[in-house]
C-alpha cells in the first residue's frame, strides 16, 4: 500500500506561481512512476505530468513550458512547479503513483491522493 498526502495548493492571480508537493509513505516510493492529474468541474480528470524511475519526463501540452515535475526519492516526494498559471489551470490536482508502464491515462496508477485545490484568479 502507498498513501499519497498533497499540499501547497491555493490561490493566486493570473501569472503567479505555486509549488505542489506530494509526500509517499512506503519504502518503495523509487520503483512508482508519478504523476499529476487535475479535475475541473463539470470535467473528466485529465494528465498533468509524469516523472519515471530515470527521471524522465512527460507533460501535457497545455502545461508544457509552464510546469516542471521532479522528485526526491530520498524524501519520498515529487512536486509540480507551476509558473505563469492561467485561469484554466483551475482545478483539483491529484498525485497518482503507477507501478507498471504509461503514465498518460489515469487507469494505469495504482493509488491516488485526496487532491489539492489549485485556484487562479484573472
Amino acid at each position: 500500500q502507498v498513501q499519497l498526502v498533497e499540499s501547497g495548493g491555493g490561490l493566486v492571480q493570473a501569472g503567479g506561481s505555486l509549488r505542489l508537493s506530494c509526500v509517499a509513505s512506503g519504502r518503495t516510493f523509487k520503483n512508482y512512476v508519478m504523476g499529476w492529474f487535475r479535475q475541473a468541474p463539470g470535467k473528466e480528470r485529465e494528465f498533468v505530468a509524469a516523472i519515471s524511475l530515470i527521471v524522465s519526463t512527460y507533460y501535457a501540452n497545455s502545461v508544457k513550458g509552464r510546469f516542471t515535475i521532479s522528485r526526491n526519492n530520498a524524501e519520498n516526494t515529487v512536486y509540480l512547479q507551476m509558473n505563469s498559471l492561467k485561469a484554466e489551470d483551475t482545478a483539483v490536482y491529484y498525485c497518482a503513483a503507477n507501478s507498471g508502464l504509461g503514465y498518460a491515462a489515469p487507469g494505469r496508477y495504482d493509488y491516488w491522493g485526496q487532491g489539492t485545490q489549485v485556484t487562479v484568479s484573472s
